[in-house]
């Protein structure tokens, strides 16, 4: 009976196209759920993780034979005989029938007297065989569930490379996005990432993949977006997305933050492609931020973003920072006219005062440094913005963010000193 209990794992296997070094097969009584077999099988350590590969119903024996494949090579002599779950002792099967090692835990080690339960129409050395044999079997299922635990994973959106995207469909840039961060995040065997990568393509892409397998059956998953990428993928070398990069600018009504979004999703493709290497992105991000951020002198000031070119902040911390910065902008709108000024702003308008930072308070104090400096043809309406007339016979609609940024290019042209050098 042992050995029709090896014969069939062998045969499972060789049906399933799985490796034997990497399986075992357990035995469990009806009723028992793919779910408690797993959690099971993940106590035992020596098989890594664990996955439930199929079952088959004995009607002789009135029990389930279950198929596990396991990360780790299986060894017989490191596998216990039995694993005993709620309900009974589940016989753990190998193709490597060793007899296990000493010192086991009560947990993985049990009298084979109680496969009598299991097995009654066969004799004393069958059944202690073929619970070794189960033995194994069990603890690999176990390690299944580990497997599928650990390894579970949002599944990847459909992408197909028709054009347009069909509805429903990712474009290619965000899906391959989120097919490297599957394949270079997800600890699973290289096989296990090739197919999930497969099982969302469709049509032309799925096509690309099927002519990499053809070429080179063993062919890796990072080689697959390779050739996706070649396929559906930019033309553009790393340079000129690293020109395009430069030229990227800060569009009306767009926040400083989205710009900033907007940069990084630029910059990625950069470095990916080689433009730049990784450890100037940093660098590379802020110069551009501070180049293209045309509607958003102020914040730049206040942020004393310029000041911090040597050593240039990441990602994260620069979009918290504006982001910060921007909900303060928004409630101090929403605000009275009168609040309090945060220290980044005081020392951005070292003549204001921390009870008053109305726009008017902000206007007078860039006045009053402009004062100290000679600025040739700068004369514009203090009420407006505008060329042509002053405050006092202004008849257009009030625009101190105008006014502000008028200032601040007044100063930028004055020389060093005061504002400037925060500018």
């Amino acid at each position: 009976f042992p050995l029709k209990l090896l014969s069939e794992l062998k045969g499972w296997c060789r049906g399933e196209t799985l490796d034997e070094a990497h399986v075992v097969m357990i035995i469990t009584q009806e009723d028992v759920s793919t779910d408690t077999i797993e959690e099971t099988m993940h106590s035992v350590k020596c098989l890594g993780r664990v996955r439930v590969r199929g079952r088959i119903f004995n009607l002789q024996h009135n029990q389930y034979h279950v198929l596990c494949e396991c990360k780790e090579e299986v060894k017989g002599d490191m596998v216990p005989p039995e694993v005993f779950p709620t309900g009974g002792p589940w016989p753990v099967i190998t193709t490597d029938p060793k007899a296990p090692v000493s010192g086991r835990s009560p947990a993985e080690a049990q009298p084979v007297e109680n496969l009598s339960t299991l097995f009654p129409a066969e004799d004393a050395a069958a059944k202690s065989n073929e619970a070794i044999l189960r033995a194994v079997s069990d603890l690999l299922d176990k390690t299944s569930k580990s497997s599928s635990e650990h390894g579970s994973y949002r599944r990847l959106r459909v992408f197909s490379g028709i054009s347009p995207t069909p509805a429903g469909e990712e474009q290619f840039d965000h899906w391959l996005g989120q097919a490297r961060l599957m394949v270079e995040e997800c600890d699973c065997s290289l096989k296990e990432k090739r197919r999930r990568l497969m099982e969302s393509l469709r049509g032309p892409a799925l096509d690309i993949v099927k002519s990499a397998r053809a070429s080179d059956p063993d062919v890796s998953p990072e080689d697959c977006l390779e050739a996706l990428e070649h396929a559906f993928g930019t033309a553009e070398s790393g340079e000129e997305l690293y020109f395009a990069f430069r030229l990227l600018q800060q569009q009306s009504g767009e926040k400083l933050s989205d710009f900033l979004r907007r940069l990084e999703q630029s910059l990625g493709r950069v470095v990916q492609r080689g433009g730049i290497s990784p450890g100037y992105a940093d660098k590379a991000r802020l110069e551009q931020l501070l180049r293209g951020a045309v509607a958003s002198d102020l914040m730049l000031v206040n942020l004393r973003l310029r000041e911090r070119k040597e050593k240039p902040p990441t990602f994260l911390q620069l979009l918290k920072e504006i982001r910060t910065e921007e909900e303060y902008e928004a409630s101090r709108k929403q605000l009275a006219p009168v609040v309090h000024v945060p220290a980044s702003h005081e020392k951005a308008l070292p003549n204001t005062t921390t009870s008053d930072c109305s726009p008017d308070s902000e206007v007078a104090a860039l006045k009053k440094q402009l004062k100290s400096f000679t600025v040739p043809d700068e004369h514009f309406c203090y009420r407006c913005g505008e060329n042509g007339h002053y405050a006092g016979r202004c008849r257009n609609p009030e625009n101190q963010a105008k006014v502000i940024k008028r200032l601040i290019q007044a100063l930028k042209l004055a020389g060093s000193g005061g504002w400037v050098q925060a500018l």
